[in-house]
């Protein structure tokens, strides 16, 4: 069997992400601050590395997608050429009416006839005005310019008129007709909901409906209409004012022969205006390309960036509320393609995946980090401090004694009485044969016994004495500290199952927490000083009640002590006086005579940190590190 190997092409399936690499992700932003919706904001948001190198984009990544796919069509197509297809279809009738004048008409009046065509104004509208009352030559010239005016009269009112596709097509008088009378109750309608009032929308609908599928209430076609003015007002803001002008004079134009028809669509436009946040939906875009668009396809660009104008708003919202719901999965498959819309979906999983994994428990309408949760972030922190260390001989910690009560180990010995009954059976059957020489039976006395040794297991209680004080926040020094924090807890709680572990933060104050609330602790209002007294003090009580041969603190600092308590309120100085270091070094006194070691972890290496930490190890001969 040949196998190949071949560069990664973003074709190869790549496993999911689960529960686990999500929890990875979202670790350090728990521990930074202990916001759990703000990590899993977060998540959404920026997305996250999958282990075997493939990248789950979020929110971030899909908004940069649909900006770069936004300007690429902005930097694509020149807006202005609109117009200049229009120029061009009205220079091909007037051409064309040339020279069927030239071919059925002779003498003074072919002269007239093309007289007046040289006097055709040279803007778009007014040629357009001249020419719908023009009495033209050549059949093939006036068929050609009644399809222009269908066209463009069906693109003007198309927008705003979208069910009318079928009936601005014709356009017959009877249509003109029935489009005034249409918009004339659709403007009374507008006008009673300005006035406070409800409209008989279903008698509309029922009357109308046809002309605006897909709207069952007066909202959402308010909502329709808003959105289709919204494309025409963003088409004419998004030219230069030149063309702007030339655009709405060739609107004007088209309905010159239809006053009621114009000043309708005129009142229409002024209650949208009243009714309708409209400055928040028309956008001025900035063109920057050279390649011809006809005026129908600018109408459907705009529709298009108009739809990722409302998709990038989606997504806002979704960033802010943290709610992906409000993203519209269609739209993202239209615009940004199917990985895209596989993304969003991926992104909506990440809460879900994590509650079937029991890492997430919903508690009302609250999402809260459960045990098992805890576990796993510690494990994490325990993986990434060990991740680095340096390659050295194969090992574990180890005790230098033998003794009961731990695992076998590869020695042996002659039995005494009190030794676990690990019997060498080997062993015990050679000292048999030594003592009493070969032959059968060998017959076996208490001395032949020989029993394999175990090592020595011994308990420990430990307690992490936690600087919370406002330069570890602000030193960014407190997401390593509370690492190293769990790291301890998860080390202890998979290596040594009988050991204690207590955990102490300190500021102002001491408080006693447990590992599950460490991820959680941020910085609070009493996190003003560095109160080594008082973390002392209660750590020496919690170790006080522990039945163990082994006791320590390991104190996480940035700084020398700068308060310490008198009585039970807590006196802050800075510097520190002298007082508070000499109670804070009567306090490692204490726990010297009481058997606790105190080692430390310097954050910082300030002088007067460095002279305090060696005057502590001094008196307590613990270590700094």
């Amino acid at each position: 069997m040949r196998i190949r190997y071949s560069r990664w092409d973003g074709s190869q399936a790549v496993p999911d992400l689960d529960a686990d690499d999500l929890l990875s992700a979202m670790s350090d932003d728990l521990m930074l601050d202990g916001d759990l919706w703000r990590a899993l904001r977060r998540l959404f948001q920026q997305g996250l590395q999958h282990p075997e190198g493939q990248r789950m984009p979020g929110l971030q990544d899909l908004l940069k997608q649909l900006r770069q796919r936004r300007q690429a069509q902005l930097d694509r197509y020149d807006l202005g050429s609109a117009l200049e297809d229009i120029k061009k279809k009205l220079a091909e009738v007037t051409q064309k009416e040339r020279e069927g004048i030239k071919d059925r008409l002779a003498g003074t009046s072919a002269q007239q006839k093309l007289a007046e065509l040289d006097r055709l104004p040279p803007d778009p509208a007014g040629q357009v005005r001249e020419l719908q009352s023009y009495d033209f030559v050549d059949p093939e010239a006036k068929r050609l310019f009644d399809e222009l005016m269908q066209s463009l009269r069906q693109q003007m009112l198309q927008p705003l008129l979208k069910g009318m596709q079928q009936a601005l097509q014709g356009m017959t008088p009877e249509d003109l007709r029935r489009l005034r009378e249409m918009l004339q109750d659709l403007n009374r309608m507008l006008h009673q909901r300005a006035e406070g009032e409800e409209p008989d929308f279903q008698a509309f609908k029922d009357k109308w409906g046809q002309l605006f599928p897909g709207a069952e209430s007066l909202d959402e076609l308010l909502a329709q209409l808003g959105r289709q003015m919204a494309q025409m007002q963003s088409l004419l803001e998004s030219m230069s004012p030149g063309q702007r002008r030339e655009l709405q004079e060739l609107m004007s134009s088209l309905f010159m022969k239809d006053e009621r028809l114009e000043a309708a669509m005129a009142q229409l436009a002024a209650n949208l205006e009243d009714l309708l946040p409209l400055d928040e939906l028309r956008h001025r875009y900035e063109f920057g390309g050279d390649e011809e668009l006809t005026l129908r396809e600018a109408m459907k660009l705009m529709e298009e960036l108009q739809q990722m104008d409302q998709l990038e708003r989606q997504m806002r919202r979704a960033e802010r509320a943290e709610d992906l719901a409000e993203i519209d999965p269609a739209q993202v498959e239209k615009l940004l393609g199917e990985d895209a819309a596989r993304d969003l979906d991926k992104l909506r999983e990440i809460a879900k995946k994590l509650e079937e994994a029991g890492y997430l428990e919903r508690r009302g309408d609250r999402l809260e980090l459960t045990a098992r949760a805890i576990r796993k972030i510690a494990d994490k922190a325990l993986r990434d401090i060990f991740t680095h260390l340096r390659r050295d001989r194969f090992g574990r910690h180890v005790v230098s004694h033998r003794g009961a009560g731990g695992d076998r180990s590869d020695d042996t010995k002659r039995y005494e009485f009190g030794d676990p009954f690990l019997l060498d059976l080997k062993e015990t059957l050679m000292n048999a044969v030594e003592r009493a020489g070969p032959g059968t039976p060998v017959r076996l006395s208490p001395g032949d016994f020989e029993v394999f040794r175990t090592e020595l297991s011994t308990r420990a209680a430990t307690v992490v004495m936690l600087d919370m004080s406002r330069s570890m926040i602000n030193n960014g020094l407190f997401l390593p500290a509370k690492k190293v924090a769990l790291a301890l807890h998860a080390l202890i709680r998979g290596q040594f199952p009988r050991d204690r572990l207590h955990i102490v933060g300190f500021s102002l104050y001491a408080r006693e927490f447990t590992a599950e609330q460490l991820p959680s602790l941020t910085w609070t209002d009493w996190n003003v000083g560095t109160n080594m007294h008082a973390g002392f003090a209660l750590s020496r009580q919690l170790l006080g009640r522990e039945k163990v041969g082994n006791k320590q603190i390991v104190m996480i600092t940035d700084g020398e002590p700068t308060a310490h308590l008198e009585g039970n309120e807590a006196e802050f100085a800075y510097p520190p006086t002298r007082r508070t270091l000499q109670e804070t070094l009567k306090e490692v006194q204490r726990c010297t005579r009481e058997g606790v070691t105190i080692n430390t972890f310097m954050l910082d290496r300030s002088p007067t940190l460095t002279a305090f930490v060696q005057e502590m190890a001094r008196i307590n001969r613990g270590r700094a590190f």
